[in-house]
């Protein structure tokens, strides 16, 4: 089986993609990341993915002004020059539009600091200390034009400790986020997950809900 060529889109140190980087270095690994595009071009990751030896794009998004769908169709133009099948959002920190989300459908994923639908949006951490969360994690789905909102295709769960700070937990979060979206990557590389009514199937069974996660720290 070909591998899939993935796009990770980044705005800053891309510590995701470079957990994408190290999976895909197995060349049985069903993905390989052919670019990694940033609306910054001082972002950090742009350094880790050249020294990988792998092609590298910046698009500012600052050029566009208000223009969004300017902005989107450069972005569209340098996915398809490099024959991009499924874009990975890294700590991409620009919301796209539902026209481009739509172009994309079933092959466009996110990762997020959270258990989605909990703490969509900004500031997961300090969210969930506030509210006294016992579990938090992290979460990878499809995206759909409301943020956070897509169908969920892997999560990770870590206890939520008493003396945790903002920092700590997330820390711990990310070293879940880490594991969680090289997996859901090969999953959907694969052609293994199916959208069935919302919700994520996986070889034919369903995602499990969030509160039936066991955490791994």
């Amino acid at each position: 089986m070909s591998r899939k060529r993935v796009a990770v889109l980044i705005s800053g140190r891309g510590s995701n993609m470079a957990a994408l980087i190290e999976a895909a270095k197995d060349n049985s690994y069903p993905a390989e990341i052919a670019l990694v595009l940033s609306n910054r071009a001082d972002a950090g990751g742009l350094l880790v993915a050249q020294a990988a030896g792998i092609a590298t794009a910046t698009i500012e998004h600052t050029q566009f002004g208000t223009d969004r769908a300017g902005f989107e169709q450069a972005l569209q133009a340098t996915l398809e020059k490099h024959r991009i099948e499924i874009v990975c959002l890294a700590g991409f920190m620009r919301l796209l539009t539902g026209e481009f989300v739509g172009r994309w459908q079933g092959r466009i994923l996110n990762i997020h600091p959270a258990l989605l639908p909990a703490f969509k949006g900004l500031d997961t951490h300090k969210r969930a200390l506030e509210a006294g969360a016992k579990v938090h994690g992290a979460t990878v789905h499809f995206v759909v034009p409301e943020m956070d909102s897509g169908p969920i295709i892997a999560q990770g769960a870590v206890n939520v400790m008493r003396e945790d700070t903002e920092e700590a937990l997330a820390a711990r979060v990310l070293t879940v986020e880490h594991r969680i979206y090289p997996m859901a990557l090969k999953l959907v590389a694969e052609g293994r997950v199916r959208v069935e009514s919302g919700h994520c199937v996986i070889d034919g069974v369903p995602v499990p809900d969030a509160s039936s996660l066991v955490p791994s720290a």
